[in-house]
């Protein structure tokens, strides 16, 4: 912080907008905002949130060559204290879960209205993400339909493995109702947690409870 104030920096390749968007924050919140700089150039973020020791980076995902997730990645990888707000002039929500999965805190399109932004951002400052609820809903919708005939693409035994992970048994407490050797029980896992897409047992274990698998039937096609 400068002065008790957030130090904010806008990576845009729009200088206008840069320019329009620096000026509302000093007009609607310039006791709890300052901003220190800007650039239109990704390849020169990361030396600018260093330069001005920036609490948040506003980060347009349209920054040709580079590109705004690289961007991203490239600032939360330098300086993970800083958080980083992207905003985009579309609605592509795989563009939007990639800057969020590359780091940002906060996902909002350009056709918001500005003087919004004050809240997100201080939002953002207190650690907390931020997406526009059209957006969440959009995401939550697109995550539904990607999970749709996860249960009719595993047999019996693999949905009976997945209750067991997801109760918390450790391997060699799998392996004995599963009746398997506890080596086997840890090559069944990882196959599992594989067509799952789940990157450990705790994500297993939260789609359990989603799909039912912690009642004591199943329900298929849920």
């Amino acid at each position: 912080m400068r002065d008790g104030r957030y130090v904010v920096v806008i990576v845009d390749d729009h200088a206008l907008f840069s320019q329009g968007l620096a000026l509302l924050l000093e007009s609607r919140a310039g006791d709890t905002f300052v901003v220190a700089g800007a650039t239109t150039a990704g390849e020169d973020a990361v030396a600018l949130v260093g330069r001005e020791a920036a609490d948040i980076a506003i980060v347009d995902l349209a920054l040709p060559p580079l590109g705004g997730v690289e961007t991203i990645r490239r600032i939360t990888a330098a300086y993970p204290r800083t958080r980083v707000l992207a905003l985009s002039g579309t609605e592509d929500l795989g563009l939007a879960t990639a800057a969020l999965r590359a780091g940002a805190a906060g996902f909002l399109g350009k056709s918001a209205d500005p003087e919004v932004l004050v809240a997100p951002l201080l939002t953002i400052a207190a650690g907390v993400r931020v997406v526009h609820p059209d957006l969440l809903d959009a995401l939550l919708a697109a995550g539904d339909r990607a999970g749709d005939g996860l249960l009719e693409r595993l047999d019996e035994r693999e949905l009976q493995l997945w209750a067991l992970l997801a109760r918390g048994l450790e391997t060699s407490e799998i392996a004995k109702p599963m009746l398997v050797s506890e080596r086997t029980a840890k090559r069944m896992i990882a196959s599992l947690l594989h067509k799952l897409g789940a990157a450990n047992r705790v994500e297993a274990a939260a789609l359990a409870g989603r799909y039912g698998l912690l009642d004591e039937q199943p329900h298929r096609g849920r």
